[in-house]
């Protein structure tokens, strides 16, 4: 092995680096657009920017991604139904179309409380099938017990044939309903995800590249290509965690604050001593709290192809990300002439998706079940970008917002607008695509908001970088809100910022912005040679990890006396052993979380022989030479996966 690859896929660009393995020095690079629905094209595109002849000497292949992400952020996910065997009711089934509640669970020694109600499932799984593409599963105390969710899950398979994602799977900290939104929101992400490990794995095998494929999971570990679909949760923030680690790589600093602006967000987190920080909690994204263990970062819907719009003269700047108009005039020069007509919409009917200066076209995926409104409207979409007022040309209304929205959401459509991107176009500090279609775009808007072209897209611009500062003092500054840490920002104090750590800036166009977070805050900014790249480099500097934890608790009967202990209970990742001795279950228990350690590394497509295996016990003993009542065994294992070393820049 002489080289390894590195890819990541952005919600806009897919990028790529090679990385010589004797010295760690990076050789090549390489970015083009990422396609949806078919991420080969962008995959192939990447790649073959790149030296081939280094190509052919490729060893080692790891990948992250932001598509789960944007996916969540977007909410573009696919129909999943949701089954909790609980007593307590979900917070956000608002948020669930399709969610069950049913009597089952366990309690914390693994025993039965209540028997699960498999008819009240098979009812809902018969009503729901046909509406959804996966359902999710969490009982109470599965982490104890997962017969209630194994008892789901077969029967769910056994009536639909769908995919089946259970709490337990995914976590062994403690909390149904927070296992249950992980689950969920791991079978929302299933289909996108393996599309994507489809889409790299079919590009490595045509090119006849002989290598070991892996992917970085959202705490900055990796995983084998082959397992990476199981459970796509763990990737939901692994472009982040692509970032941090390339950060760190590129700086040449273990210690730092990294800042990724990509299309969709902007991305905060920290590494210290090498290591990333991760979340206690789990992993927050787009409202949902999960049970991922995942780097703890501050994230919004902010980044250079958020949609700007304009409303009774406010500006507003995402959530949703659309194809900045530059690009896609470069690709759709039509569009320049559909600018200039400045088609026109009421005040009392603009909205997000109804806005003089957004164009839809169709994206090529197909589903066959929409609504016959969806169906009429997308009917009327073509290959080539149109505006709402040519979808109905010859009709007396415009498109209904909730029908284009469900469409977007489906991804049967995407759309054209007004982006920050677009902002640095007509202010000259980005100029890869067309100008042209930026400037028009600006000039319809800032009329909108009462202003000219140049001082719309300042306000543009400052937006960003304050947004930036905020994320980054919001991280650092736990506890603090937003909204007092944007007052102070915005405000004329004699006082400010300051961060004491190197702050690492990454992204494609982020040099714009260089200047106007340093107004925001006193920090020693980096900005590395390959900072459009660093996610890729991150991708391909990760290593293999795995934590777990064994628990072993007494049990007890009750005598005429007192409390007697009966046996010892071991709990551990997928299942339960009881034994008559305290030695007999602590035997059992350090060597099944070594074996579990050592199974996920071996299925990662690790080589186990350069695997490390720490151990840490915890004994909680009651009385002074009694045996303990609960001992908490956690395992730290930790693999090699590539072979780069620390880098010398060619």
């Amino acid at each position: 092995m002489d080289y390894s690859l590195g890819i990541d896929a952005g919600g806009t660009y897919t990028d790529a680096v090679l990385i010589r393995d004797s010295d760690g020095s990076i050789i090549d690079s390489n970015k083009s657009l990422t396609t949806y629905p078919d991420l080969l094209k962008g995959i192939r595109n990447t790649l073959d920017g790149l030296d081939q002849h280094h190509l052919e000497k490729v060893g080692y292949v790891s990948v992250s991604t932001t598509l789960a992400t944007n996916s969540v952020l977007e909410k573009t996910g696919y129909p999943v139904a949701l089954i909790l065997a609980n007593d307590a009711d979900v917070p956000n089934r608002s948020k669930i179309e399709h969610f069950s509640l049913v009597k089952g669970g366990h309690n914390s020694a693994g025993n039965e409380v209540c028997p699960v109600d498999l008819e009240s499932v098979r009812e809902f799984v018969l009503r729901v099938k046909d509406k959804v593409s996966a359902f999710a599963v969490s009982s109470y105390f599965s982490v104890r017990n997962p017969d209630h969710e194994l008892k789901i899950k077969e029967l769910i398979t056994e009536l639909s044939g769908l995919p089946v994602v259970c709490g337990h799977e995914l976590s062994q900290d403690l909390g149904a309903y927070e296992r249950g939104i992980t689950a969920y929101l791991n079978a929302r992400l299933i289909p996108i995800s393996s599309h994507f490990m489809k889409a790299v794995s079919s590009e490595i095998e045509r090119r006849n590249i002989d290598a070991k494929l892996m992917m970085l999971k959202c705490d900055g570990s990796v995983v084998g290509i082959s397992e990476a679909p199981k459970k796509p949760i763990e990737s939901v923030f692994s472009g982040p965690a692509a970032s941090l680690v390339g950060a760190s790589y590129l700086s040449g600093t273990e210690d730092c604050v990294v800042i990724d602006v990509g299309g969709t967000s902007t991305d905060v987190s920290v590494i210290h001593n090498g290591i990333p920080e991760l979340s206690d909690s789990g992993a927050l994204v787009g409202g949902w709290q999960t049970k991922v263990k995942a780097i703890r970062m501050e994230t919004s819907a902010m980044g250079g192809d958020s949609h700007v719009w304009v409303r009774n003269h406010v500006t507003n700047i995402g959530p949703r990300r659309v194809i900045p108009l530059c690009l896609a005039a470069s690709e759709h020069p039509e569009i320049i002439e559909k600018l200039k007509q400045n088609q026109v919409i009421l005040r009392n009917q603009i909205g997000e998706n109804l806005q003089p200066t957004k164009f839809f076209i169709r994206s090529g995926l197909e589903l066959p079940d929409i609504s016959s409104a969806e169906d009429d409207l997308l009917s009327r979409i073509g290959d080539k970008p149109l505006t709402v007022s040519e979808i109905y040309w010859n009709e007396n209304r415009l498109p209904s917002p909730a029908t284009l929205d469900l469409l977007i959401q489906k991804r049967l459509i995407k759309t054209i607008g007004f982006t920050p991107t677009d902002a640095l176009h007509v202010l000259g500090e980005y100029t890869q695509w067309n100008k042209e279609a930026s400037v028009l775009g600006a000039g319809i808007l800032a009329a909108l908001s009462g202003t000219d072209e140049e001082e719309f897209c300042l306000r543009i611009k400052e937006d960003v970088a304050i947004n930036m500062a905020q994320n980054l003092i919001s991280f650092l500054l736990e506890g603090v809100s937003r909204e007092e840490i944007e007052k102070v920002l915005r405000g004329k104090f004699f006082a400010g910022f300051k961060v004491y750590l190197p702050v690492v800036l990454l992204g494609g166009p982020v040099k714009a912005y260089e200047k106007g977070l340093a107004d925001f805050i006193d920090a020693q900014i980096i900005l590395p040679e390959y900072c459009s790249v660093g996610n890729a480099v991150g991708a391909v500097a990760g290593k293999g990890a795995k934590k777990l934890e064994v628990l072993i608790k007494a049990s007890y009967t009750e005598s005429k006396y007192n409390l007697k202990t009966s046996s010892f209970v071991v709990f551990f990742p997928g299942g339960r052993e009881e034994f008559a001795s305290y030695h007999e279950a602590l035997e059992f228990g350090e060597e099944i979380g070594s074996k579990l350690i050592m199974n996920y590394m071996s299925d990662a497509g690790l080589n186990t022989a350069d695997v490390s295996i720490d151990m840490h016990r915890s004994d909680i003993i009651t009385h002074e030479g009694g045996l303990p009542v609960e001992t908490r065994l956690a395992f730290s294992g930790i693999g090699e996966a590539g072979k780069g070393r620390k880098m010398e820049v060619e």
